[in-house]
């Protein structure tokens, strides 16, 4: 058995969603900083020269990729991209989905035209890139594994952000399914709930509130980036070599006290009382 379990050097790892300055970014660059070569992508150029080129820069393996994961053209991009770097085909990562704050609102007043973006956000792109990087591992007869993104909003209730949280669950549901339906070809699939994480995107609606933050979390502070990575290498890598169909819960006991509603159910985490009302109409 090889004794580094956490040992990536010569296999290829997509990281769809690579270059948000988040949990993308955090692990591209420790998946590469343990020996993987990064097919990295993000549909963003600004965010790609910002965050990728740094990583390598450094002269980690970082591939950049400019593509939309949400699209089949984005999709086939990065595949052949894949296809045209050297090493051997092993992970898939898909962080890429959000909940920006215009989508946040009260059920009665969801559109279809929102949630069927949110469900592309967060669901559509998670399943069809892990479609084509299951179908190139079953094709070339290699183990591998996925992992995706999901969110504590995927596994209990949601207020004001339904369509999120739907979509997160569907992605919890299509992990199960796809871990059965790909065991036998030795590809493990599982995914990650992050609670609250102090991220570039989660920054646009959660402000800073230590006093907050000990009431609501059982650890008493939010997550940072390389925390939720470092459950997914574990997940990602042969450390979890006997673990499939699972979604990890990382959120610091959050969980465990939930007392994140206020008295009229919004989230205390939200910083803007005219994001709070607005959101309740």
């Amino acid at each position: 058995m090889n004794q580094n379990l956490l040992q990536f050097e010569g296999r290829i790892v997509v990281v769809s969603g690579a270059a948000g300055g988040g949990i993308g970014t955090t692990l591209t660059r420790m998946l590469a900083e343990a020996g993987a070569t990064v097919v990295a992508v993000s549909r963003s150029a600004d965010n790609i020269a910002k965050h990728l080129a740094p990583l390598a820069a450094r002269g980690l393996k970082v591939v950049p990729v400019q593509a939309d994961a949400s699209t089949d053209e984005g999709i086939a991009a990065t595949m052949e991209k894949l296809r045209a770097t050297p090493g051997t085909l092993y992970g898939l990562v898909n962080v890429a989905g959000s909940a920006p704050p215009a989508t946040w609102m009260r059920a009665t007043r969801v559109s279809r035209t929102d949630w069927r973006a949110l469900f592309t956000q967060n669901l559509e792109t998670m399943f069809f890139m892990s479609q084509a990087v299951a179908a190139e591992l079953r094709e070339k007869k290699l183990p591998g594994s996925i992992v995706s993104i999901s969110s504590i909003s995927g596994l209990n209730t949601a207020p004001y952000h339904i369509a999120y949280g739907t979509a997160k669950a569907a992605l919890a549901a299509a992990t199960r399914t796809l871990a059965v339906e790909l065991a036998l070809d030795n590809i493990r699939v599982n995914a990650v709930a992050p609670g609250p994480t102090e991220t570039p995107a989660s920054g646009t609606f959660i402000d800073k509130d230590e006093e907050r933050d000990r009431r609501a979390i059982a650890m008493g502070r939010r997550g940072r980036p390389e925390e939720q990575a470092g459950a997914i290498l574990f997940l990602l890598s042969e450390l979890s070599g006997y673990v499939t169909g699972q979604t990890l819960l990382v959120d610091g006991g959050l969980n465990l006290k939930w007392t994140h509603l206020g008295a009229d159910n919004t989230s205390l985490f939200l910083k803007n009382e005219e994001f709070r009302a607005a959101i309740q109409r």
